[in-house]
């Protein structure tokens, strides 16, 4: 088994994080503004599903574990007596679709699916499988996304409205 170097892992969530920033908090906002909520959130779909592609493709390449995913697998199959251990491997393996939607929520569909695919170091590809939890916690966390653009520029627009004509 292949030991995650925590500079990857540093790295890649370093990295992830300048991006999952920029495109969440000011693509996608800027989106919803320009475009509207359907077709912006339509826009933003597309371009999601094209960088989350990319990423894959990238991270079975590489055979790098960024983001520390494939070390964390390896918990789901403890059996030793470590109490924490046992706990955690306990979590990993209960309940395939609230971890789904958490981490399509919380992440997006690049990093949904590396972890919840089966195997651990094998950098192989997606199964018919994979594609179904890919495109499931594509549209899952776009609408959230969607909405939760459309929902602060809604915010701001009211806010400025009330401060600017004392509604």
């Amino acid at each position: 088994m292949k030991k995650t170097k925590a500079s990857e892992v540093i790295v890649g969530i370093s990295s992830s994080y300048f991006m999952d920033t920029a495109f969440d908090y000011l693509l996608y906002p800027y989106a919803i503004y320009k475009l509207g909520l359907l077709k912006g959130g339509i826009a933003m779909t597309f371009l999601a599903c094209l960088v989350n592609i990319l990423s894959l493709f990238f991270y079975d390449w590489s055979k790098r574990d960024w983001f520390g995913f494939e070390a964390l697998k390896t918990f789901q199959d403890y059996h030793g007596a470590n109490r924490f251990k046992q706990i955690t491997s306990w979590l990993l393996k209960k309940n395939n679709f609230t971890i789904m939607l958490f981490l399509s929520i919380k992440e997006d569909a690049f990093k949904t699916v590396v972890y919840m695919r089966h195997g651990k170091y094998q950098y192989n590809g997606l199964t018919a499988r994979d594609w179904k939890i890919f495109i499931a916690s594509l549209v899952i966390g776009n609408i959230y996304w969607t909405l939760a653009a459309y929902s602060g520029l809604s915010l701001f627009e009211w806010g400025y409205e009330y401060l600017n004509f004392g509604v």
